[in-house]
């Protein structure tokens, strides 16, 4: 286990009686980026959610730098996140802060460090997501790729061990689309991180990362280096990957047959 930053295994988690995963396995060592992928719903971001302690496992365990996080009191999860990064879908920057401010707040938040060198750090990670530049600027100012890289940048401020990633392309044009995911790539190589990617950006992903779990209703139906997923002959994977659709990820949601609902209704 001490191998794996994050191992995973016999994990189950229901709200109330409604299963959401079902005996998930997974595991990532230090500097790879494992990609999460899955239909809206499949439980993807559930799963980073109990990754990050917001949500407690049903059944099994996650093993998060050796520490069992679904064992933790508040104290211990306080203690687990201040080691995390969490990028969120659309950045949740602070719109009353400036770019500066934002990257800075963590490290006032959770740290004692001096203002200057508060401002050394600040500095420092945004010259690592071309953004230096830009500190003075507010969220208002900036395009949907910047955002994304400063709130990237506010997210390695404390140095996490583990970063995860909660759809980081979405609503992105092809050029910062790019740009966010080899920023992906290079902070897990320069800094030795354990990158987790929550997507439906087959294409993109399949550059960066090193290894894919498809989740499909609640469980792991493949999972495979970039190459093995790109040839996988399953049905879901394919249609996934090729964007197809036919497959067996239905385009309708179950319902009687139309004629018959038709004449329900005309009636």
């Amino acid at each position: 286990m001490n191998d794996y930053s994050v191992n995973i295994e016999s994990l189950s988690f229901a709200y109330d009686k409604r299963a959401v995963l079902k005996n998930i396995h997974l595991k990532a060592r230090r500097g790879q980026v494992i990609a999460i992928m899955g239909s809206s719903g499949c439980g993807k971001t559930t799963l980073l959610k109990i990754i990050s302690g917001a949500l407690r496992p049903t059944e099994g365990a996650v093993h998060v730098e050796g520490v069992d996080v679904g064992r933790l009191d508040q104290a211990g999860i306080y203690a687990l996140r201040r080691r995390l990064g969490m990028l969120f879908q659309f950045g949740a920057l602070f719109t009353d802060m400036t770019v500066y401010d934002n990257v800075a707040f963590p490290m006032r938040e959770h740290t004692d460090l001096p203002e200057d060198m508060i401002r050394d750090l600040v500095l420092l990670k945004l010259q690592a997501v071309g953004l230096r530049g830009a500190q003075h600027l507010t969220p208002a100012e900036l395009s949907g790729g910047m955002a994304r890289r400063v709130a990237l940048a506010r997210s390695i401020a404390l140095d996490p061990k583990l970063m995860l990633y909660d759809e980081p392309f979405a609503g992105l044009d092809p050029i910062a689309l790019g740009v966010i995911g080899d920023l992906i790539r290079r902070l897990t190589d320069t800094l030795g991180l354990t990158s987790l990617v929550v997507t439906h950006d087959v294409q993109e992903s399949l550059k960066i990362v090193d290894y894919v779990y498809f989740i499909s209703e609640g469980v792991i139906v493949a999972q495979g280096t970039p190459d093995e997923i790109r040839a996988s002959t399953l049905p879901y994977v394919h249609q996934f990957v090729h964007g197809e659709a036919d497959g067996p990820m239905a385009f309708h949601y179950p319902a009687p047959a139309y004629d018959l609902d038709l004449g329900v209704q005309h009636a």
